[in-house]
Protein backbone atom coordinates (compact mmCIF):
# COMPACT_ATOMS: atom_id res chain seq x y z
CA UNK A 1 0.00 0.00 0.00
CA UNK A 2 1.41 3.93 -0.64
CA UNK A 3 2.05 5.26 2.21
CA UNK A 4 -0.90 8.02 3.31
CA UNK A 5 0.45 11.43 2.90
CA UNK A 6 -0.83 14.11 6.07
CA UNK A 7 -0.86 17.55 4.27
CA UNK A 8 -0.75 20.45 6.74
CA UNK A 9 -3.78 22.86 6.59
CA UNK A 10 -1.65 25.94 7.54
CA UNK A 11 -2.45 28.22 4.15
CA UNK A 12 0.07 29.36 2.28
CA UNK A 13 1.76 32.68 0.79
CA UNK A 14 -0.69 33.43 -2.71
CA UNK A 15 1.39 32.06 -5.55
CA UNK A 16 3.40 34.19 -6.84
CA UNK A 17 2.02 34.57 -10.41
CA UNK A 18 -1.48 35.17 -8.59
CA UNK A 19 0.30 38.25 -6.72
CA UNK A 20 2.54 39.69 -9.72
CA UNK A 21 -0.84 39.89 -11.65
CA UNK A 22 -2.88 41.48 -8.86
CA UNK A 23 -0.13 43.75 -7.94
CA UNK A 24 0.39 44.92 -11.86
CA UNK A 25 -3.48 45.29 -12.26
CA UNK A 26 -4.11 47.66 -8.79
CA UNK A 27 -0.47 49.11 -9.40
CA UNK A 28 -0.56 53.18 -11.39
CA UNK A 29 0.27 52.21 -14.99
CA UNK A 30 2.87 54.93 -16.33
CA UNK A 31 1.72 53.76 -19.81
CA UNK A 32 4.30 54.64 -22.97
CA UNK A 33 2.96 57.24 -25.77
CA UNK A 34 3.00 54.70 -28.18
CA UNK A 35 0.76 51.74 -25.60
CA UNK A 36 -1.91 54.42 -25.34
CA UNK A 37 -2.07 55.89 -29.48
CA UNK A 38 -2.39 52.01 -29.99
CA UNK A 39 -4.65 51.17 -27.22
CA UNK A 40 -7.03 54.46 -28.66
CA UNK A 41 -6.97 52.50 -32.34
CA UNK A 42 -7.74 49.23 -30.42
CA UNK A 43 -10.88 50.29 -29.42
CA UNK A 44 -11.89 51.89 -32.71
CA UNK A 45 -10.84 48.44 -34.35
CA UNK A 46 -12.98 46.57 -31.54
CA UNK A 47 -16.00 48.50 -32.01
CA UNK A 48 -15.71 48.18 -35.68
CA UNK A 49 -15.98 44.34 -34.84
CA UNK A 50 -18.59 44.68 -33.02
CA UNK A 51 -20.39 46.76 -35.32
CA UNK A 52 -20.20 44.21 -38.45
CA UNK A 53 -21.16 40.98 -35.98
CA UNK A 54 -24.56 42.85 -35.82
CA UNK A 55 -25.17 41.86 -39.27
CA UNK A 56 -25.02 38.31 -38.84
CA UNK A 57 -28.21 36.79 -36.72
CA UNK A 58 -26.28 33.91 -35.57
CA UNK A 59 -24.53 36.45 -33.07
CA UNK A 60 -27.64 38.61 -32.61
CA UNK A 61 -29.16 35.88 -31.34
CA UNK A 62 -27.38 35.18 -28.59
CA UNK A 63 -27.61 38.89 -27.47
CA UNK A 64 -29.15 40.48 -25.00
CA UNK A 65 -30.53 39.03 -21.41
CA UNK A 66 -30.13 35.47 -20.48
CA UNK A 67 -33.16 34.99 -19.11
CA UNK A 68 -36.10 36.86 -21.52
CA UNK A 69 -36.89 40.17 -19.42
CA UNK A 70 -34.26 40.19 -17.51
CA UNK A 71 -32.48 43.66 -18.51
CA UNK A 72 -31.17 46.21 -16.26
CA UNK A 73 -32.03 49.85 -16.24
CA UNK A 74 -29.16 52.07 -16.12
CA UNK A 75 -27.40 48.96 -16.43
CA UNK A 76 -25.12 48.47 -18.94
CA UNK A 77 -25.33 49.14 -22.62
CA UNK A 78 -24.20 46.64 -25.49
CA UNK A 79 -22.40 49.08 -28.41
CA UNK A 80 -24.65 48.33 -31.76
CA UNK A 81 -27.47 47.54 -29.86
CA UNK A 82 -30.80 48.98 -27.36
CA UNK A 83 -30.09 46.57 -24.49
CA UNK A 84 -28.94 47.28 -20.89
CA UNK A 85 -28.06 44.66 -18.53
CA UNK A 86 -26.19 43.43 -15.55
CA UNK A 87 -22.03 43.97 -15.90
CA UNK A 88 -22.08 40.00 -16.12
CA UNK A 89 -24.28 39.79 -19.23
CA UNK A 90 -23.10 42.69 -20.91
CA UNK A 91 -19.59 41.81 -20.79
CA UNK A 92 -20.81 38.44 -22.53
CA UNK A 93 -22.52 40.49 -24.99
CA UNK A 94 -19.72 42.72 -25.54
CA UNK A 95 -17.56 39.84 -26.12
CA UNK A 96 -19.35 37.67 -28.34
CA UNK A 97 -19.84 41.03 -30.67
CA UNK A 98 -16.02 42.13 -30.49
CA UNK A 99 -14.67 38.05 -31.72
CA UNK A 100 -17.73 36.88 -33.39
CA UNK A 101 -16.34 37.53 -36.77
CA UNK A 102 -12.42 36.60 -36.18
CA UNK A 103 -11.59 40.12 -37.03
CA UNK A 104 -10.24 41.41 -33.76
CA UNK A 105 -6.43 41.98 -32.58
CA UNK A 106 -4.32 39.14 -32.33
CA UNK A 107 -1.43 38.28 -30.32
CA UNK A 108 0.76 35.51 -31.34
CA UNK A 109 3.50 33.07 -29.04
CA UNK A 110 3.49 29.97 -27.47
CA UNK A 111 0.19 30.66 -27.00
CA UNK A 112 -2.25 32.31 -29.42
CA UNK A 113 -5.46 34.71 -28.33
CA UNK A 114 -6.94 38.18 -29.29
CA UNK A 115 -6.81 40.37 -26.17
CA UNK A 116 -9.45 42.85 -27.06
CA UNK A 117 -11.29 39.78 -26.16
CA UNK A 118 -11.26 41.27 -22.39
CA UNK A 119 -12.99 44.95 -24.18
CA UNK A 120 -16.37 42.50 -23.08
CA UNK A 121 -15.35 42.39 -19.27
CA UNK A 122 -13.98 46.40 -19.45
CA UNK A 123 -16.49 48.42 -21.33
CA UNK A 124 -19.47 46.33 -19.40
CA UNK A 125 -18.07 47.27 -15.39
CA UNK A 126 -16.78 50.70 -16.63
CA UNK A 127 -20.00 51.49 -18.16
CA UNK A 128 -21.86 50.48 -15.47
CA UNK A 129 -20.11 51.89 -12.92
CA UNK A 130 -20.24 55.68 -14.67
CA UNK A 131 -23.51 55.21 -14.94
CA UNK A 132 -24.36 53.92 -11.42
CA UNK A 133 -21.48 56.73 -10.55
CA UNK A 134 -24.02 59.97 -12.63
CA UNK A 135 -26.87 58.50 -10.64
CA UNK A 136 -25.13 59.63 -7.40
CA UNK A 137 -23.45 62.63 -8.35
CA UNK A 138 -20.04 61.30 -7.99
CA UNK A 139 -17.16 61.32 -9.97
CA UNK A 140 -16.86 58.14 -12.44
CA UNK A 141 -14.62 56.49 -14.96
CA UNK A 142 -12.87 58.37 -17.90
CA UNK A 143 -12.09 56.78 -21.21
CA UNK A 144 -8.54 57.12 -20.28
CA UNK A 145 -9.46 54.46 -17.41
CA UNK A 146 -10.97 51.93 -20.30
CA UNK A 147 -7.25 52.45 -22.34
CA UNK A 148 -5.71 51.67 -19.30
CA UNK A 149 -7.42 48.56 -18.74
CA UNK A 150 -7.04 47.87 -22.17
CA UNK A 151 -3.33 48.02 -22.37
CA UNK A 152 -3.17 45.99 -18.50
CA UNK A 153 -5.25 43.35 -20.00
CA UNK A 154 -3.31 42.98 -23.04
CA UNK A 155 -0.50 42.72 -20.73
CA UNK A 156 -1.71 40.25 -18.93
CA UNK A 157 -2.51 37.60 -21.89
CA UNK A 158 -0.30 38.45 -23.89
CA UNK A 159 2.82 37.66 -20.99
CA UNK A 160 0.97 34.63 -20.03
CA UNK A 161 1.01 33.84 -23.98
CA UNK A 162 4.93 33.88 -24.46
CA UNK A 163 6.40 31.23 -23.44
CA UNK A 164 3.12 29.06 -21.87
CA UNK A 165 1.85 26.58 -24.10
CA UNK A 166 -1.78 25.73 -23.42
CA UNK A 167 -2.94 24.58 -26.84
CA UNK A 168 -0.06 22.08 -26.29
CA UNK A 169 -1.92 20.34 -23.68
CA UNK A 170 -5.32 20.61 -24.87
CA UNK A 171 -6.56 24.20 -23.65
CA UNK A 172 -7.96 27.18 -25.32
CA UNK A 173 -6.47 30.91 -25.01
CA UNK A 174 -9.60 31.80 -24.00
CA UNK A 175 -8.20 30.79 -20.54
CA UNK A 176 -5.99 33.70 -20.70
CA UNK A 177 -9.03 35.98 -21.36
CA UNK A 178 -10.82 35.04 -17.90
CA UNK A 179 -7.73 35.42 -15.98
CA UNK A 180 -6.73 39.21 -18.07
CA UNK A 181 -10.99 40.12 -17.27
CA UNK A 182 -10.57 39.06 -13.89
CA UNK A 183 -7.64 41.56 -13.31
CA UNK A 184 -9.01 44.47 -14.57
CA UNK A 185 -12.30 44.51 -13.65
CA UNK A 186 -11.16 43.91 -10.45
CA UNK A 187 -9.52 47.03 -10.53
CA UNK A 188 -12.11 49.22 -12.00
CA UNK A 189 -14.72 47.55 -8.85
CA UNK A 190 -11.73 48.76 -6.54
CA UNK A 191 -10.68 44.87 -5.46
CA UNK A 192 -8.05 45.74 -2.87
CA UNK A 193 -5.32 42.87 -3.35
CA UNK A 194 -6.72 40.07 -1.35
CA UNK A 195 -9.92 40.44 -2.85
CA UNK A 196 -8.51 40.21 -6.79
CA UNK A 197 -6.13 37.52 -5.49
CA UNK A 198 -9.03 35.55 -4.51
CA UNK A 199 -10.82 36.22 -7.72
CA UNK A 200 -7.80 35.38 -9.66
CA UNK A 201 -7.48 32.02 -7.87
CA UNK A 202 -10.62 31.32 -8.65
CA UNK A 203 -10.41 32.09 -12.19
CA UNK A 204 -7.50 29.18 -12.47
CA UNK A 205 -9.64 26.76 -10.29
CA UNK A 206 -11.98 27.07 -13.31
CA UNK A 207 -9.25 25.44 -15.30
CA UNK A 208 -9.38 25.94 -19.11
CA UNK A 209 -11.84 25.37 -22.25
CA UNK A 210 -10.74 22.49 -24.21
CA UNK A 211 -10.15 23.37 -27.89
CA UNK A 212 -12.30 20.43 -29.30
CA UNK A 213 -14.56 23.07 -30.76
CA UNK A 214 -12.03 24.76 -32.51
CA UNK A 215 -10.73 22.15 -34.63
CA UNK A 216 -12.41 19.54 -37.07
CA UNK A 217 -14.57 17.41 -36.67
CA UNK A 218 -16.29 19.64 -34.33
CA UNK A 219 -15.31 23.14 -35.52
CA UNK A 220 -18.59 25.21 -34.33
CA UNK A 221 -19.81 29.02 -33.39
CA UNK A 222 -19.01 28.43 -30.00
CA UNK A 223 -15.54 29.39 -31.18
CA UNK A 224 -17.00 32.70 -31.64
CA UNK A 225 -18.75 33.44 -28.08
CA UNK A 226 -16.23 31.70 -25.85
CA UNK A 227 -13.96 34.54 -25.29
CA UNK A 228 -17.44 36.74 -24.63
CA UNK A 229 -18.04 33.44 -21.92
CA UNK A 230 -14.42 33.76 -20.33
CA UNK A 231 -14.71 37.84 -20.24
CA UNK A 232 -18.17 37.29 -18.63
CA UNK A 233 -16.91 34.73 -15.94
CA UNK A 234 -14.09 37.28 -15.01
CA UNK A 235 -16.74 40.09 -14.11
CA UNK A 236 -18.86 37.32 -12.41
CA UNK A 237 -15.85 35.78 -10.34
CA UNK A 238 -14.84 39.59 -8.95
CA UNK A 239 -18.51 40.07 -7.69
CA UNK A 240 -17.91 36.86 -5.88
CA UNK A 241 -14.62 38.13 -4.33
CA UNK A 242 -16.33 41.39 -3.24
CA UNK A 243 -18.47 39.47 -0.54
CA UNK A 244 -16.18 38.24 1.28
CA UNK A 245 -15.11 35.24 -0.62
CA UNK A 246 -12.00 33.26 0.32
CA UNK A 247 -9.38 33.03 -1.84
CA UNK A 248 -7.20 29.27 -2.94
CA UNK A 249 -3.71 30.64 -2.27
CA UNK A 250 -2.45 27.57 -4.14
CA UNK A 251 -4.95 27.00 -6.59
CA UNK A 252 -1.59 27.06 -9.40
CA UNK A 253 0.89 24.96 -7.05
CA UNK A 254 -1.20 22.63 -5.20
CA UNK A 255 0.54 19.29 -4.97
CA UNK A 256 -1.92 16.87 -7.04
CA UNK A 257 -4.84 19.22 -7.09
CA UNK A 258 -3.35 22.63 -8.32
CA UNK A 259 -3.48 23.83 -11.72
CA UNK A 260 -0.05 23.06 -12.46
CA UNK A 261 -0.21 19.10 -11.54
CA UNK A 262 -3.66 19.04 -13.28
CA UNK A 263 -3.48 20.77 -16.21
CA UNK A 264 -0.37 21.43 -17.00
CA UNK A 265 1.99 18.26 -16.83
CA UNK A 266 3.28 19.70 -13.81
CA UNK A 267 5.31 22.73 -14.93
CA UNK A 268 4.90 25.69 -13.46
CA UNK A 269 4.49 29.20 -15.54
CA UNK A 270 7.20 31.57 -17.00
CA UNK A 271 6.88 35.32 -16.96
CA UNK A 272 9.94 35.74 -18.58
CA UNK A 273 9.61 39.73 -18.96
CA UNK A 274 8.14 42.09 -16.27
CA UNK A 275 4.41 42.93 -16.82
CA UNK A 276 4.30 46.61 -18.75
CA UNK A 277 2.93 48.14 -22.14
CA UNK A 278 4.92 45.48 -24.17
CA UNK A 279 1.80 43.32 -26.23
CA UNK A 280 0.02 46.67 -26.55
CA UNK A 281 3.01 48.23 -28.27
CA UNK A 282 3.39 44.94 -30.55
CA UNK A 283 -0.19 44.03 -30.87
CA UNK A 284 -1.61 42.63 -34.59
CA UNK A 285 -4.10 43.77 -36.22
CA UNK A 286 -6.46 42.35 -38.37
CA UNK A 287 -7.35 44.86 -40.86
CA UNK A 288 -8.13 43.75 -44.23
CA UNK A 289 -9.44 40.20 -43.83
CA UNK A 290 -11.96 38.15 -41.66
CA UNK A 291 -9.60 35.25 -41.09
CA UNK A 292 -7.70 33.70 -38.81
CA UNK A 293 -4.36 35.36 -38.04
CA UNK A 294 -1.90 32.52 -39.03
CA UNK A 295 -3.64 32.47 -42.93
CA UNK A 296 -3.67 36.38 -43.15
CA UNK A 297 -0.61 36.98 -45.27
CA UNK A 298 -1.64 33.91 -47.12
CA UNK A 299 -4.66 35.78 -48.14
CA UNK A 300 -2.76 38.70 -49.17
CA UNK A 301 0.14 36.37 -51.33
CA UNK A 302 -3.27 34.94 -52.94
CA UNK A 303 -5.26 38.19 -53.65
CA UNK A 304 -1.32 39.44 -55.69
CA UNK A 305 -2.37 35.76 -58.04
CA UNK A 306 -5.78 36.35 -58.55
CA UNK A 307 -5.52 37.77 -61.66
CA UNK A 308 -3.02 35.12 -63.21
CA UNK A 309 -5.13 32.81 -61.52
CA UNK A 310 -8.92 33.16 -62.58
CA UNK A 311 -8.90 32.28 -65.46
CA UNK A 312 -6.77 29.51 -65.72
CA UNK A 313 -8.29 27.70 -62.58
CA UNK A 314 -9.06 24.42 -65.50
CA UNK A 315 -5.42 23.86 -65.59
CA UNK A 316 -3.95 24.47 -62.69
CA UNK A 317 -1.98 21.29 -61.11
CA UNK A 318 -1.72 22.03 -57.99
CA UNK A 319 -1.41 24.99 -55.38
CA UNK A 320 1.52 25.11 -52.90
CA UNK A 321 1.00 27.20 -49.25
CA UNK A 322 4.33 27.06 -47.03
CA UNK A 323 3.28 28.24 -43.76
CA UNK A 324 4.68 28.56 -39.86
CA UNK A 325 4.15 25.42 -37.52
CA UNK A 326 1.37 27.28 -36.10
CA UNK A 327 -0.15 27.72 -39.14
CA UNK A 328 -0.06 24.23 -39.61
CA UNK A 329 -1.38 22.75 -36.38
CA UNK A 330 -4.62 25.07 -36.38
CA UNK A 331 -5.70 25.67 -39.90
CA UNK A 332 -4.58 22.74 -42.32
CA UNK A 333 -7.66 21.61 -42.51
CA UNK A 334 -8.99 18.77 -45.40
CA UNK A 335 -12.13 17.45 -46.19
CA UNK A 336 -15.99 18.43 -46.18
CA UNK A 337 -16.71 22.20 -43.97
CA UNK A 338 -19.89 22.67 -42.20
CA UNK A 339 -20.24 25.68 -41.17
CA UNK A 340 -18.35 29.74 -41.34
CA UNK A 341 -16.92 28.57 -38.53
CA UNK A 342 -15.08 25.24 -39.71
CA UNK A 343 -14.45 27.50 -42.79
CA UNK A 344 -12.69 30.77 -41.37
CA UNK A 345 -10.30 28.46 -39.62
CA UNK A 346 -9.34 26.92 -42.64
CA UNK A 347 -6.29 27.84 -44.50
CA UNK A 348 -7.14 26.13 -47.88
CA UNK A 349 -10.83 27.74 -47.73
CA UNK A 350 -9.11 31.10 -47.53
CA UNK A 351 -6.42 30.99 -50.06
CA UNK A 352 -9.49 29.63 -52.58
CA UNK A 353 -11.71 31.97 -52.16
CA UNK A 354 -8.90 34.82 -52.49
CA UNK A 355 -7.39 33.31 -55.78
CA UNK A 356 -11.27 32.43 -57.47
CA UNK A 357 -12.47 35.73 -56.24
CA UNK A 358 -9.83 38.62 -55.79
CA UNK A 359 -11.74 39.17 -52.28
CA UNK A 360 -12.36 37.66 -48.60
CA UNK A 361 -15.28 39.11 -46.86
CA UNK A 362 -16.90 37.53 -43.66
CA UNK A 363 -20.09 36.46 -46.25
CA UNK A 364 -17.44 34.45 -48.31
CA UNK A 365 -17.64 31.71 -45.26
CA UNK A 366 -21.85 31.52 -45.63
CA UNK A 367 -23.18 28.27 -47.11
CA UNK A 368 -24.42 30.78 -50.51
CA UNK A 369 -20.38 31.11 -51.40
CA UNK A 370 -19.20 27.68 -50.21
CA UNK A 371 -21.61 26.15 -52.30
CA UNK A 372 -19.20 27.36 -55.54
CA UNK A 373 -17.72 23.54 -56.48
CA UNK A 374 -14.89 25.50 -58.15
CA UNK A 375 -13.51 26.56 -53.98
CA UNK A 376 -13.34 22.11 -52.92
CA UNK A 377 -11.46 22.02 -56.27
CA UNK A 378 -8.91 24.18 -55.91
CA UNK A 379 -8.63 23.23 -51.98
CA UNK A 380 -8.12 19.16 -53.46
CA UNK A 381 -5.13 20.41 -55.57
CA UNK A 382 -3.80 22.81 -52.62
CA UNK A 383 -0.36 20.82 -50.60
CA UNK A 384 0.10 22.72 -47.30
CA UNK A 385 4.18 22.42 -45.67
CA UNK A 386 5.95 24.02 -43.48
CA UNK A 387 8.70 26.79 -44.03
CA UNK A 388 11.01 26.65 -41.16
CA UNK A 389 12.31 30.32 -41.81
CA UNK A 390 8.41 31.42 -41.28
CA UNK A 391 8.68 29.55 -38.19
CA UNK A 392 11.90 30.84 -36.96
CA UNK A 393 10.46 34.42 -37.91
CA UNK A 394 7.18 34.18 -35.98
CA UNK A 395 9.40 33.38 -32.48
CA UNK A 396 11.42 35.59 -32.72
CA UNK A 397 10.55 37.94 -29.83
CA UNK A 398 12.28 40.98 -32.36
CA UNK A 399 10.11 39.91 -35.09
CA UNK A 400 7.03 37.96 -34.57
CA UNK A 401 6.49 37.54 -38.05
CA UNK A 402 3.14 35.47 -39.35
CA UNK A 403 4.90 34.41 -43.12
CA UNK A 404 3.11 32.74 -45.59
CA UNK A 405 3.81 32.01 -49.50
CA UNK A 406 1.72 30.65 -52.09
CA UNK A 407 2.51 29.49 -55.30
CA UNK A 408 0.12 28.27 -58.32
CA UNK A 409 1.59 25.23 -61.00
CA UNK A 410 -0.18 24.55 -64.04
CA UNK A 411 -0.80 21.38 -66.13
CA UNK A 412 1.32 22.59 -68.64
CA UNK A 413 4.60 23.15 -66.57
CA UNK A 414 4.10 26.57 -66.13
CA UNK A 415 3.82 28.53 -62.86
CA UNK A 416 3.15 31.91 -61.28
CA UNK A 417 5.97 33.36 -59.39
CA UNK A 418 6.10 32.32 -54.99
CA UNK A 419 4.76 35.57 -53.42
CA UNK A 420 5.85 35.53 -49.95
CA UNK A 421 4.58 37.76 -47.23
CA UNK A 422 6.33 37.72 -44.04
CA UNK A 423 4.11 40.80 -42.08
CA UNK A 424 0.51 41.02 -42.34
CA UNK A 425 -1.02 44.57 -43.22
CA UNK A 426 -1.67 45.11 -39.15
CA UNK A 427 1.75 44.20 -37.71
CA UNK A 428 3.65 46.69 -36.21
CA UNK A 429 5.81 46.81 -38.85
CA UNK A 430 3.33 47.85 -41.59
CA UNK A 431 1.71 50.42 -38.98
CA UNK A 432 2.03 53.07 -41.49
CA UNK A 433 0.06 51.39 -44.13
CA UNK A 434 -1.87 49.84 -42.00
CA UNK A 435 -3.73 52.29 -40.32
CA UNK A 436 -5.02 54.04 -42.89
CA UNK A 437 -7.39 50.89 -43.63
CA UNK A 438 -7.95 50.36 -39.97
CA UNK A 439 -9.22 54.06 -39.84
CA UNK A 440 -11.40 52.76 -42.73
CA UNK A 441 -12.40 50.02 -41.13
CA UNK A 442 -13.96 51.62 -38.49
CA UNK A 443 -15.92 54.52 -40.19
CA UNK A 444 -17.36 51.98 -42.94
CA UNK A 445 -18.83 49.76 -40.20
CA UNK A 446 -19.92 52.70 -37.76
CA UNK A 447 -21.67 54.57 -40.19
CA UNK A 448 -23.56 51.27 -41.35
CA UNK A 449 -25.17 51.04 -37.48
CA UNK A 450 -24.53 54.66 -36.51
CA UNK A 451 -25.29 57.06 -39.48
CA UNK A 452 -22.49 59.00 -40.85
CA UNK A 453 -22.87 62.08 -38.47
CA UNK A 454 -22.92 59.68 -35.34
CA UNK A 455 -20.12 57.79 -36.77
CA UNK A 456 -17.63 60.36 -37.94
CA UNK A 457 -18.26 62.40 -34.12
CA UNK A 458 -17.34 59.19 -32.46
CA UNK A 459 -13.89 58.58 -35.12
CA UNK A 460 -13.25 62.38 -33.96
CA UNK A 461 -13.36 62.06 -30.91
CA UNK A 462 -11.54 58.49 -30.36
CA UNK A 463 -8.62 60.02 -32.95
CA UNK A 464 -8.75 62.96 -30.33
CA UNK A 465 -6.40 61.60 -27.81
CA UNK A 466 -7.30 64.23 -25.15
CA UNK A 467 -10.76 64.46 -25.94
CA UNK A 468 -11.22 60.78 -25.42
CA UNK A 469 -9.12 60.26 -22.41
CA UNK A 470 -11.35 62.98 -20.07
CA UNK A 471 -14.70 61.86 -21.63
CA UNK A 472 -16.76 59.94 -19.38
CA UNK A 473 -17.19 56.29 -19.78
CA UNK A 474 -21.28 56.46 -20.07
CA UNK A 475 -20.98 59.75 -22.55
CA UNK A 476 -18.63 57.66 -24.54
CA UNK A 477 -21.04 54.10 -25.00
CA UNK A 478 -23.67 56.50 -25.59
CA UNK A 479 -22.85 57.50 -28.55
CA UNK A 480 -22.44 53.98 -29.67
CA UNK A 481 -25.79 53.05 -28.83
CA UNK A 482 -28.73 51.68 -31.26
Amino acid sequence: MSPVVTRSAARPAPDEVLAAIADYALAPLAASDLALDTARYCLMDSLACAFQALEHPACTRLLGPLVPGATLPGGARVPGTAHELDPVQAAFNIGALVRWLDFNDTWLAAEWGHPSDNLGAILGVADYLARQARTAALPGPVMGDVLTAMIKAHEIQGVLALENSFNQVGLDHVLLVRIASTAVAGALFGCDREQLISALSHAFLDGGALRAYRHAPNTSPRKSWAAGDATARGVRLVLLARTGEMACPSALSAADWGFYDVLFSGRRFSLPRPFGCYVMENILFKIAYPAEFHGQTAVEAALRLHSQVAARLGSIERVVLETQAAGLRIIDKTGPLHNPADRDHCLQYMVAVALLFGRLRAQDYEDAIAADPRLDALRDRMEVREYPGFTAAYHDPDKRHIGNAVQVFFQDGSSTDRVAITAPLGHRDRRGEGLPLLREKFSASARRHLGEGRADRLRAICEDAATLHSMPVDEFVALTIH
